[in-house]
């Protein structure tokens, strides 16, 4: 099946699915921290939209346990970043409807926690189509970013189709259970 097909039925779904803004199952985050070597304590989060997995909780409990949380910024030229932000901090919409900080500070996360459309059971991950999680990783590939794809069970797909500069998750967390 073709990406873009996979991406309208999984949309979807998923609005089916999610109207209540599941969370995913927190408790993994604690595995995770112990297989992986965190090189510096920044997770770079998002801002649901369109019936994603909701990351509030996600990000507050990284906030406890001592990291800092930053959100990504997109660029005109198809570029993303990820600037520091609080929660109590002002966002402003972007072009696509997405919240971003008004933050200056620039940083390279060391965890990501990235939305994604659907995924399989290999981890392999279909965003929206953009490019920007797969070029921002690209970017900052030697940095060892622990890749977090967060989702709700109704997006896994038996097979993702690939192409060469699409990466691959670390873990996919759900609200039932961690992929790894």
């Amino acid at each position: 099946m073709l990406k873009n097909h996979i991406r309208k039925k999984i949309i979807k779904i998923r609005e089916i699915q999610n109207k209540n803004n599941l969370q995913v199952k927190t408790k993994f985050f604690k595995e995770i921290l112990k297989k992986k070597k965190v090189q510096n304590k920044i997770v770079g989060g998002y801002f649901p939209i369109n019936f994603e997995a909701d990351t509030h909780q996600s990000m507050k409990i990284f906030k406890q346990k001592g990291f800092k949380i930053s959100l990504p910024v997109i660029s005109s030229k198809f570029d993303m970043n990820f600037y520091f932000w609080n929660f109590n901090d002002p966002l402003h919409i972007n072009r696509y409807g997405i919240p971003e900080p008004k933050s200056k500070i620039k940083v390279i996360p060391s965890i990501l926690l990235i939305p994604m459309v659907a995924f399989d059971k290999k981890l392999n991950r279909l965003g929206y189509g953009g490019g920007y999680y797969d070029r921002f990783l690209k970017k900052y590939e030697k940095k060892n970013i622990i890749k977090i794809g967060l989702a709700i069970s109704c997006q896994e797909v038996k097979k993702i189709p690939l192409d060469c500069f699409d990466k691959k998750m670390d873990f996919v967390l759900t609200e039932k259970k961690l992929y790894k």
